[in-house]
């Protein structure tokens, strides 16, 4: 990023109080729920987390405790109280996690909970008293409803709408039940239910076919599906807007079924252009698009906004469209280009006059189309301030810096992260420590807020606590520091082992210096070949070094189920790099024709499936079982719960009828290495020992053939159940694993590491729950 070094050392010494600009037009973008309503909400989600401790917290919504549109909270000790006061809910449910973590060293993650509250609470005294330096927290990527959410029930929701809250999260996503109220317009409109039947994607598709990407893969839907998503989007809505958030509900961004040429002969709509590898099957590809300029663009837009708004109890006036995603437009004229924006938006205003329109700016990461004149074009017909842009990933791809601060519109700076939901310890923690402040002053800097975009989440705790901790800082953190603290809290208790190993963590696989969006595509969970290259980034001989650490600290950790589920991790991780190098190894004797060591190298990886397998059965949260479960959970019928079971199996496999995106959305769960995974390099070895044998020259188009038609599509099909329950002990399997390929590991490291007793260590830091850097 331009003048990066330049702008931190600034930062390091002028912190940043408040956002460059302040757009007026977004004043009207705030709660509506009373104070008293979101005080009671956030005691409620007090109760739910520690319901015996509940009653020594009282918490109160006073929105002119801070500067307007800048969430406050303040946190003092009064009379064996601890009281919390904020601006809105959500400003409020921040401030008490605030105080779990640096009064009382406890720690809320996807992973798991760490409450150990101590019995005399901390006290606060003067008051605690901090405002966001920006004005919104979003939160979620379109692609997030499908990789994660798709299958979760209200339970689950009430869990991750209670982590919003006490992360600041005050913009997300609500995206569930579009299709219901779709599916009320469109009849309406003289479509069938064959005409929508063949139109929206299945649960697990539905984020693509809603961006036009694709259409009916997946599908139909059901009418159980229908009802079960409008209760719960009831249910998520009230509870976000309860706690003061600005829930984003959906917009028409363009993309009609196939129907609509009949229904509507004289509109203009053309064929979409063609996604990823979908032209193999037409029925799937190249949806419909009606032009925004066209008049039955609003007619239907504004149909679904004002159904929506009917439905759900009106509107918070922020809405996400996206028109192009990973599609290049028919034209890059430049008023072709602002008049798809404009329709958009002029559609939006007519059903919600104070409606905002917030976009995903992934378009513009695109090479070859949207250069700097066709983005101020598509930006700038939007009147400025009433389009807010998500600068989707500027942690690895930022755009916000090479167009001028998106030419005046608002943007949050967000950090994507992770791709497809995939499994792999990966971060930039000392890039975005200074690449969110760069945003903040960068000259003309039109920041409103940062964002967290990942595709999947459930994966890599640490980086999302990380950038939340950022989102109320008004300078950098001290990196070290953090994570010394982040270890001490997520397990309740300091450890030196765990210490050193996330030292090396935090220097190593957390601090990528590139901007790779495919930081997880090892050779493992890909479809075997004999040409892959594995994008291994870091040194992992140096990543090694931590597992060995953090198996030595179950002597203090062993009873910590956050210990126990990043015990498994790191140890995934190891092996997973070790069969990396096995495939490497591999590749190198087998260009040398060496038979004998070529099926050796390839033994070994298979080898090394099986133990992932077994490591990862050891912990609930990594078992195959959950996902699938989860899915035929919301089938009321037989033939509905196989329906469901087959899209969950799809995305994390094949991804589509003929494997289009074949692997995106690999994971590294118990019983899915094993079935899955395992049977398909096993294929590859017995096809590569005849052809090694015969002498042929190896034919890659006819293997993949083979593995879709005999492992990949057949599994996908399969009905077997996978267990929900884990097996074996962690640390047990974990230190057997360990000394199992120590040698391996010693010979790549040039260490070789061993256990040590480390029950006599009893070193403490100073202040072991506070980060002295905040």
């Amino acid at each position: 990023m331009r003048h990066l070094s330049t702008i931190v050392s600034i930062i390091t010494v002028f912190a940043v109080h408040i956002s460059a600009i302040e757009f007026k037009s977004l004043d009207h973008i705030k709660t509506k729920t009373r104070p008293d309503d979101q005080a009671a909400a956030v005691t409620a989600l007090i109760r739910r987390l520690i319901p015996e401790r509940a009653a020594a917290f009282t918490v109160v919504v006073n929105p002119s405790l801070g500067p307007p549109r800048l969430d406050t909270f303040q946190i003092e000790s009064s009379n064996n109280k601890v009281n919390i006061t904020g601006t809105t809910g959500v400003a409020a449910a921040w401030g008490f996690y605030h105080y779990l973590k640096h009064y009382c060293g406890c720690h809320i993650s996807w992973a798991g909970n760490q409450l150990n509250v101590p019995s005399t609470l901390p006290k606060v005294q003067p008051a605690l008293k901090i405002t966001s330096p920006n004005r919104f927290r979003y939160y979620q990527n379109v692609c997030t409803v499908s990789y994660s959410f798709v299958w979760w029930n209200w339970t689950r929701w009430e869990r991750e709408i209670d982590w919003m809250a006490m992360n600041g999260i005050n913009l997300p996503l609500a995206f569930n039940a579009q299709e219901a109220i779709w599916h009320k317009v469109y009849l309406k409109m003289g479509f069938t239910q064959k005409d929508l039947d063949t139109h929206f994607g299945g649960p697990a598709f539905l984020a693509w076919a809603r961006m036009g990407n694709i259409h009916g893969w997946g599908g139909p839907l059901t009418q159980s599906w229908h009802a079960n998503q409008l209760q719960l989007q009831h249910q998520i809505l009230k509870r976000m807007r309860d706690l003061g958030m600005t829930p984003v509900l959906p917009a028409f961004a363009g993309h009609v079924p196939n129907a609509t040429v009949r229904l509507f002969p004289k509109a203009n709509i053309i064929n979409g252009t063609i996604w990823s590898k979908f032209y193999k099957d037409p029925q799937y590809c190249c949806t419909k698009y009606l032009v925004p300029s066209d008049p039955l663009f609003k007619t239907i837009g504004k149909a679904f906004i004002e159904t929506m708004i009917a439905e759900f109890n009106g509107t918070d006036h922020v809405y996400n469209a996206d028109l192009f995603n990973e599609m290049n437009p028919v034209s890059n004229d430049l008023g072709y280009l602002a008049n798809a924006s404009r329709g958009v938006y002029d559609t939006i205003i007519s059903a919600d006059p104070k409606g905002i329109w917030l976009m995903q700016g992934w378009l513009f990461t695109v090479n070859g189309f949207w250069y700097k004149e066709q983005i101020k074009a598509h930006l700038t017909a939007v009147p400025l301030g009433r389009l807010i842009v998500l600068d989707l990933a500027s942690d690895i791809l930022p755009v916000y810096d090479r167009t001028d601060s998106y030419y005046g519109q608002p943007f949050i700076w967000c950090m994507l992260h992770n791709f497809g939901g995939n499994h792999g310890l990966y971060g930039r923690l000392d890039y975005i420590n200074k690449a969110v402040f760069v945003g903040r002053i960068f000259p003309g800097s039109t920041m409103v807020g940062t964002g967290l975009t990942p595709e999947g989440i459930d994966q890599n705790d640490v980086m999302y606590a990380f950038m939340n901790d950022l989102a109320w800082r008004t300078q950098p953190a001290n990196v070290t520091a953090w994570i010394d603290s982040y270890a001490v809290r997520r397990y309740g208790k300091f450890s030196q082992q765990s210490h050193n190993a996330w030292r090396i963590l935090k220097d190593t696989i957390y601090n990528s210096m590139e901007n790779t969006k495919e930081h997880n595509r090892n050779a493992i969970v890909s479809r075997p070949s004999l040409k892959s290259q594995p994008d291994m980034w870091y040194d992992w001989r140096e990543v090694a070094k931590a597992w060995p650490l953090m198996i030595n600290a179950s002597a203090e950790l062993g009873t910590s189920p956050l210990y126990r589920y990043d015990l498994v991790d790191i140890g995934r991780q190891v092996l997973q790099d070790i069969s990396a190098s096995y495939y490497a190894e591999f590749q190198t004797v087998f260009n040398k024709n060496n038979k004998t060591a070529a099926r050796s190298c390839l033994a070994k990886i298979l080898d090394v499936l099986l133990d992932m397998d077994t490591l990862l059965a050891t912990d609930s949260h990594w078992l195959l079982g959950n996902w699938l479960e989860s899915a035929k959970a919301l089938g009321t019928s037989v033939k509905e719960q196989k329906w469901l079971d087959y899209n969950a199996r799809n995305q994390i496999t094949i991804w589509g009828p003929h494997a289009e995106i074949n692997d995106y959305a690999n994971k590294q769960w118990a019983g899915l290495m094993k079935s899955y995974y395992h049977r398909r390099w096993s294929l590859f070895a017995f096809e590569l020992d005849i052809y090694m044998d015969e002498h042929r020259v190896w034919n890659q188009t006819r293997f993949n053939e083979l593995c879709l038609n005999t492992i990949e599509m057949p599994w996908t099909f399969d009905t077997s159940d996978f267990t929900t329950e884990p097996v074996g002990d962690t640390v047990k399997v974990s230190r057997w694993l360990f000394e199992k390929y120590k040698k391996d590991i010693s010979s790549r490291t040039g260490d070789v590491v061993e256990f040590v007793d480390v029950s006599s260590q009893r070193w403490r830091p100073n202040k072991p729950y506070m980060d002295n850097s905040s």
